[in-house]
């Protein structure tokens, strides 16, 4: 397999906008006074002050090796890079890179390759959670510490933690920000449409879900539905599909922001623009949009998930904690929050955005 080394070295605040975004985020979850250093308090005032900054500190030098999938959407290219560029932050940090892959038998390899090396830690989005688990299983066994982002092993003996982004979340989201435009603008009788991801998918079926748990809870429900395969050519042919089965929207959610290049390629099209337009995922196109007034809103699936799983990485094989926690030790499971981005608060959002 092709592994890159990233030999250790700081590089402070030269990568982009989004590791700053990812540092800021898990700063605030991490970030503490370690253990073996009782005069940090004292450095930070001490007293009522919160801790910040320990666990930052350079600490003993830890090999991880990462392996994501094949970039071949803008959203996976964000989190292979904002990977990469968290590692490059620490200088205690020795990252190894395996080559980004769709292939289930070669990530495979790349894991075994990394437990050969006796790297200190894995950090791991599978390109399959159910076929890398027996590998996943292997590196745990021989005492490396896997990290498991996004796509979930089908065993809890397969990775230490898990950090996964709320798909269901995002589904509840959209929904509840509909229900509020409703109220909000006075719909009577609204027309919700929505148009899904490759609907095979877990992923696809929890935002389904929750998008319609959350219109129910309002009374509403969706009134015509596509569903696309996260691409722009399906997101334009799907959307075009719908707005001539529906004359009239008022509210459209699209789940996926990469796939939505092309939904809004056929709302032009068209010349349709009646009804209020949700997004998913958080790129920046669509970010662009809201702010000039295009798009209504987007929800946001955070790309930083694996930069947030080089933090954990780190954090575990340096024996570190979370104790912005009372419980001293990395949780087995972190479920990022899947918020709503709108023209009140893009600009705090922007620099998360990725390119589609």
């Amino acid at each position: 397999m092709s592994v890159t080394t990233h030999r250790p070295f700081r590089r402070w605040l030269t990568t982009t906008a989004a590791v700053f975004a990812a540092a800021a985020l898990v700063v605030g979850c991490t970030s503490n006074e370690p253990e073996e250093d009782p005069d940090a308090a004292g450095e930070t005032g001490g007293g009522d002050e919160a801790p910040a900054g320990g666990n930052d500190e350079p600490g003993e030098t830890v090999t991880i090796g990462f392996s994501g999938p094949l970039a071949d959407h803008g959203w996976l290219a964000a989190v292979n890079e904002s990977a990469i560029a968290e590692a490059e932050r620490y200088e205690d940090i020795e990252l190894r890179t395996a080559e980004a892959t769709n292939d289930a038998s070669l990530q495979i390899s790349q894991i075994e390759t990394f437990i050969n090396e006796g790297v200190d830690a894995i950090v791991l989005l599978p390109t399959d959670g159910a076929q890398l688990t027996e590998v996943a299983t292997r590196a745990m066994d021989a005492g490396i510490i896997v990290v498991n982002v996004d796509r979930e092993f089908s065993s809890p003996f397969a990775a230490r933690t898990t950090i996964l982004g709320d798909n269901y979340g995002m589904g509840v989201s959209a929904g509840t920000y509909a229900c509020g435009l409703i109220e909000d603008n006075g719909i009577e009788d609204p027309v919700i449409a929505e148009i899904a991801g490759i609907d095979a998918l877990p992923l696809t079926q929890d935002r389904s879900q929750g998008f319609a748990d959350a219109l129910d809870a309002c009374g509403q429900t969706v009134d015509n539905r596509v569903a696309a395969e996260f691409t722009v050519e399906s997101g334009e042919e799907q959307a075009s599909n719908l707005l001539q089965a529906a004359p009239h929207i008022d509210i459209v959610w699209n789940h996926d922001d990469d796939q939505g290049v092309g939904v809004k390629q056929a709302f032009d099209n068209a010349g349709r623009d009646e009804f209020f337009f949700i997004g998913g995922a958080g790129s920046a196109n669509a970010m662009r949009w809201i702010q000039d007034g295009e798009m209504e809103a987007t929800v946001l699936y955070p790309p930083t998930q694996a930069a947030d799983g080089i933090r954990l990485a780190r954090l575990l094989a340096q024996n570190k904690g979370m104790s912005d926690l009372v419980q001293v030790e990395v949780p087995r499971r972190i479920v990022l929050n899947a918020p709503v981005v709108n023209a009140d608060n893009v600009d705090d959002y922007m620099h998360l955005g990725f390119e589609s």
